[in-house]
C-alpha cells in the first residue's frame, strides 16, 4: 500500500490549519490531552554509531527543531545505544526515571523494546517510535515509506543491469538486521521488484547492520558463485555497500557490478560520483527530524489539532494497530541526482563531496 499522497495530505493540511490559525487549539472534553508550556523535555534513544546519520543529522536537527518550537525553553536528552539493545533498555529506564516528558525511540531491537515501551506508558509518559516501528502501546509512529525504499533500490539496480536483464543474472541481496523491522520491509519491497527477473543467487540478513559483516557475506557469495558471475548486488544501506565493495576488491574484482545502497552517507556519496557504487537512496533526514520534533512537542503540550495534522497514516505493529503515523517520501541518488538531493538540500556542499580524490570524478559529471 503506498502512502505517499496520504503524507503529503497531511503536510497540507498542517498548512491549512497553520493559516487559519488554529495549531495552537488544543483538542475538547474528555479527549483533550494534558498541556504543557515551553519547558518541555524529549527524550531521545538513537540505536547505534555505525551509520553516521544519528550524529550528524537526526540528533542535531530534532534538537535545534524542539528549540524553535519551544522558544528556547524546551530540552533535548540523547542517548546512542551504539547496536546494543540492553544499553538502549536502560537508557530508555533512566529516562522514564528522571520523568521526561516524551520518549521518541529509535529502537535496536523493536521487540525487546516493548517492555520498556510499555513501562513508560504506566508512567504516563508517550512514546514516539522514530525511523523504526517499535512493539509495544506507542502513540506514534514517523518513518520514510520503507517497502518504497527496497523498491526504488531494485528498479535503480535492475535499470544498471540494462534492458537485456534476465533470470540468467545472478544478484546477491545483503539485506539488514533481523531485529529491525525495516530491514524486512527493505527486503519485501527489494523482492518485489527483483523477483522473476533476475535469479537471487545467495541472500544474507547482517547481524546489527555491520559492514564487517557486510564484507563476511560478500566473501562467501563470492567463493560460492564466482567473483566473475555476480551480475549485481541488493546491500540494504550505504555502510554494508562499503563492506561489500571491500570484499568485491579483495577478491580481485577490477570491473565492480552495480552495487545500492542507502541513507546517502558522505563517503557513498563520493564512491558513486567515482562509480564504485551505483547508488544510494537519498531519504530527507531534516523533513523526517523536524516532523518528529513537531509531533514531540505538539503531543505533549496536548496540541491535538496539530497533532492529529501530522499524523495522518496509520501503521500496525505485531502489538498495536491504527498507530498514528507519518510516512515520508524517498527518492533515488544516482550521479545524475546529487546536485537535486543532498546538494540542494544543504546535506553536503560540492566542496565536502569533491575532495581532492574526487576532483576529476566530480567534473566529468558537473559538480564544480
Amino acid at each position: 500500500m503506498r502512502r505517499i499522497a496520504i503524507a503529503v495530505a497531511a503536510s497540507t493540511m498542517t498548512l491549512s490549519l497553520a493559516g487559519c490559525g488554529v495549531l495552537d487549539a488544543t483538542g475538547d472534553g474528555a479527549s483533550a490531552s494534558p498541556t504543557k508550556g515551553d519547558d518541555v523535555t524529549i527524550g531521545l534513544l538513537l540505536p547505534e554509531k555505525a551509520n553516521s546519520r544519528y550524529d550528524k543529522f537526526d540528533y542535531p536537527i530534532i534538537k535545534s527543531k524542539v528549540e524553535e518550537l519551544t522558544d528556547k525553553k524546551g530540552k533535548v536528552e540523547y542517548a546512542n545505544a551504539d547496536a546494543d539493545a540492553a544499553r538502549q533498555a536502560g537508557q530508555m529506564q533512566t529516562m522514564i526515571d528522571s520523568k521526561v516528558d516524551v520518549i521518541m525511540v529509535d529502537a535496536v531491537d523493536s521487540h525487546a523494546i516493548a517492555g520498556q515501551v510499555k513501562k513508560a506508558k504506566d508512567a504516563g509518559i508517550p512514546v514516539i517510535a522514530y525511523d523504526r516501528l517499535a512493539e509495544g502501546p506507542i502513540d506514534a509512529y514517523i518513518s520514510f515509506d520503507n517497502e518504497l525504499v527496497g523498491e526504488v533500490q531494485a528498479r535503480t539496480l535492475l535499470e544498471a543491469l540494462g534492458s537485456n536483464v534476465d533470470t540468467s543474472d545472478k544478484v546477491v541481496m545483503v539485506n539488514g538486521s533481523p531485529t529491525d523491522p525495516n530491514a524486512k520491509q527493505f527486503k519485501q519491497g527489494a523482492l518485489s521488484e527483483l523477483n522473476g527477473k533476475v535469479t537471487i543467487a545467495e541472500t544474507y540478513d547482517t547481524t546489527d547492520w555491520k559492514p564487517e559483516n557486510a564484507a563476511t557475506e560478500m566473501t562467501e557469495a563470492i567463493n560460492k558463485i564466482g567473483k566473475n558471475n555476480i551480475a549485481g548486488v541488493y546491500a540494504a544501506n550505504d555502510g554494508m555497500a562499503g563492506g561489500v565493495i571491500k570484499a568485491l576488491k579483495a577478491a580481485g574484482v577490477t570491473s565492480l557490478p552495480p552495487i545500492t545502497g542507502q541513507d546517502a552517507e558522505l563517503d557513498a556519496v563520493q564512491r558513486v560520483v567515482a562509480g564504485e557504487q551505483y547508488m544510494s537512496v537519498y531519504k530527507s533526514y531534516p523533513d523526517e527530524a523536524e516532523a518528529a520534533a513537531q509531533m514531540a512537542v505538539t503531543k505533549v503540550q496536548g496540541k491535538d489539532i496539530q497533532f492529529d495534522a501530522l499524523t495522518q497514516d496509520k501503521v500496525d505493529s505485531p502489538t498495536t494497530k491504527a498507530i498514528p503515523s507519518k510516512l515520508v517520501q524517498v527518492s533515488p541518488l544516482v550521479k545524475s541526482s546529487i546536485r537535486d538531493t543532498v546538494i540542494a538540500d544543504g546535506i553536503y556542499t560540492i566542496d565536502e563531496i569533491c575532495t581532492p580524490k574526487y576532483k576529476a570524478a566530480c567534473a566529468a559529471i558537473g559538480l564544480k
